[in-house]
Order: structure tokens, then C-alpha cells, then sequence
């Protein structure tokens, strides 16, 4: 799997995950979803700095990455 392959199974997640939040028993196992997003969004920061990094361009997700990390520590601590 290449890095477009693997973008496109984060984008279907995040819309099966939108659709399953409208769901009455969208509460169902929250605590646990909390848990699972926060942990995607860490490797989803790491997976794009690693990606700037190799790129040779200069680097302009820095900003990006650590919000994402800053809103995994969020959802993490609660």
C-alpha cells in the first residue's frame, strides 16, 4: 500500500465514523472511540511529518502536526 492507498482508507474511515456518530447508540463504547481517534491522530501527525520530511520541500505541516497531536493529548486525557 502506498501513501495515496492509505489516505483513501483514512478519508473512508473518517466518513464510516461521521455516518456511525448520527446513530441513536452513537455513545456506544465512546470512551473507547476517544481512545482509538486519539491514537490515529498521533500516527496520522507522524505519518505526515515523516512525509515532509522525505519530501526535500520546506516543511509546512509543522503547524499541522502538532495540533493534531495537541487534539490527540486532548481527547486522550479525557
Amino acid at each position: 500500500m502506498n501513501e495515496y492507498e492509505a489516505s483513501l482508507v483514512i478519508k473512508s474511515g473518517a466518513e464510516l465514523l461521521s455516518s456511525a456518530s448520527s446513530d441513536p447508540r452513537s455513545e456506544e463504547g465512546y470512551a473507547a472511540v476517544k481512545a482509538n481517534i486519539s491514537e490515529a491522530l498521533e500516527r496520522i501527525a507522524e505519518a505526515l511529518a515523516n512525509f515532509e520530511a522525505s519530501s526535500g520541500a520546506p516543511s509546512r505541516s509543522t503547524g499541522w502536526v502538532q495540533d493534531l497531536r495537541r487534539v490527540a493529548d486532548d481527547l486522550g486525557e479525557r
